[in-house]
């Protein structure tokens, strides 16, 4: 095993300012990665909401204006009932004066032919002016503008073809306005029936609309009910893994505790110790002066070098708490713990750690698996003690 000198300072000067956290047990970083999966799926989640809010928000609004359509299609249709009403009476009063017009034509012709036999009489009695009048005029009413003959026929005559010219352009006019009204009428019930027409498409285009809106929310609602019961298993695989984990302490701990009873152990204070590394107690490089075993490294150890198989369970000799979980160039992967009152232990040359920075640990808790990172010559863990603000030989106070 290999430190530079500075290692202690950068040691010393560690204990007030922690550096990096790496990773924890190998179960606790697949915790972190299904932590990872879990707010995955809860921004999914999230975005789903956002969604489904925007979607609800525009049910809403497709819904308001088709009830306004609605309301706007009650109105027309009662508009077209009264033009329809006002129409069926515009074609009664119409069809009232062509009987009325039939009635002036058939007295138009009993006067014609009741001033016929007239006239007839006044040819008969005397002159033949009548009967050239009759012969050359075109109609009825070319035979009354003839005023010199119209002074011939009585006054009842008179009175009466007055009284039917009268009537009959009243009832002409009647007609004619009757008539315009009810074109009137009929064009105001094309264009109520084309806004009819228009509100009943854009009625079925919104319905449509809404169709698709609650399609949309319906799928939506599904992909959120997914999301949950993903969600909902991600958290129980992480409880479970959790739960693994906690078991997996234990047992490691107890084990550990089982294994510190077959080293000698001295206090500190308050604070006793346990061997570190239960897989072995074959100590290569003892605490103090010594050859380099390789280039860079002290020759004033600072610790003990315990060999042991790569991968074996490295223990917390103390409870206390991380304040290093980093590594360095030199150390490599490498954990501090404070134990209080000054006291600290430092584990050196790990394959792996599995306690971060703040991380409170028990006595015999696996902190992290023996390796060979930075410098140094094989599977080994560098194992050292700090109290009074410098390295004290770990030999003092735990042995194997």
């Amino acid at each position: 095993m290999k430190i530079k000198p500075g290692i202690l300072l950068a040691l010393s000067l560690s204990l007030a300012v922690p550096a990096c956290v790496f990773p924890a047990y190998a179960t606790k970083n697949e915790v972190e990665d299904e932590k990872k999966k879990k707010s995955s799926l809860e921004e999914e989640k999230k975005k789903v909401e956002a969604t489904l809010k925007d979607l609800e928000g525009l049910k809403s609004d497709a819904a308001a204006y088709v009830k306004r359509l609605d309301q706007d299609l009650n109105v027309l249709g009662a508009e077209l009932t009264e033009l329809e009403g006002k129409i069926a009476s515009k074609e009664s009063d119409i069809q009232v004066a062509k009987e009325e017009l039939e009635e002036a034509r058939l007295v138009e012709e009993n006067q014609y032919e009741s001033m016929k036999l007239r006239i007839k009489y006044m040819y008969e009695t005397g002159g033949t002016s009548f009967m050239d009048v009759i012969l050359e005029s075109k109609s009825f009413s070319d035979l009354l503008n003839r005023a010199e003959y119209v002074s011939q026929i009585s006054q009842y005559d008179r009175k009466k073809l007055e009284q039917y010219a009268v009537a009959k352009d009243t009832v002409e006019k009647k007609k004619a306005e009757l008539e315009y009204e009810r074109s009137e009428l009929l064009d105001m019930q094309e264009t109520t029936k084309a806004k009819q027409a228009s509100v009943e498409k854009l009625i079925d285009e919104k319905s449509t609309e809404l169709k698709n809106y609650e399609s949309k929310i319906s799928a939506a609602e599904g992909q959120l009910t997914e999301y949950e019961k993903d969600i909902k298993a991600q958290e129980d695989k992480i409880k479970k893994i959790e739960e693994e984990i906690k078991r997996k302490e234990e047992e490691e701990r107890k084990k550990a505790e089982e294994a510190g009873k077959k080293y000698n152990t001295v206090s500190i204070g308050n604070i006793s110790f346990i061997w570190p590394c239960p897989a072995s107690s074959r100590i290569t490089s003892n605490f103090g002066g010594r050859e380099s075993p390789t280039e860079g490294a002290s020759t004033n150890h600072q610790g003990v070098d315990i060999s042991a198989p790569a991968g074996s369970s490295i223990l917390a000799a103390a409870s206390g708490e991380v304040i290093i979980s980093t590594y360095s160039y030199s150390a490599g992967n490498y954990i501090m713990i404070n134990h209080g009152g000054g006291v600290y232990t430092v584990y050196m040359h790990c394959s792996q750690l599995l306690a971060s920075v703040g991380d409170q640990v028990k006595q015999g808790q696996v902190i992290a698996k023996v390796g060979s990172t930075g410098y140094s010559t094989g599977s080994h863990l560098h194992f050292g003690v700090r109290t009074g603000g410098k390295y004290v030989n770990p030999l003092n106070y735990v042995s194997p």
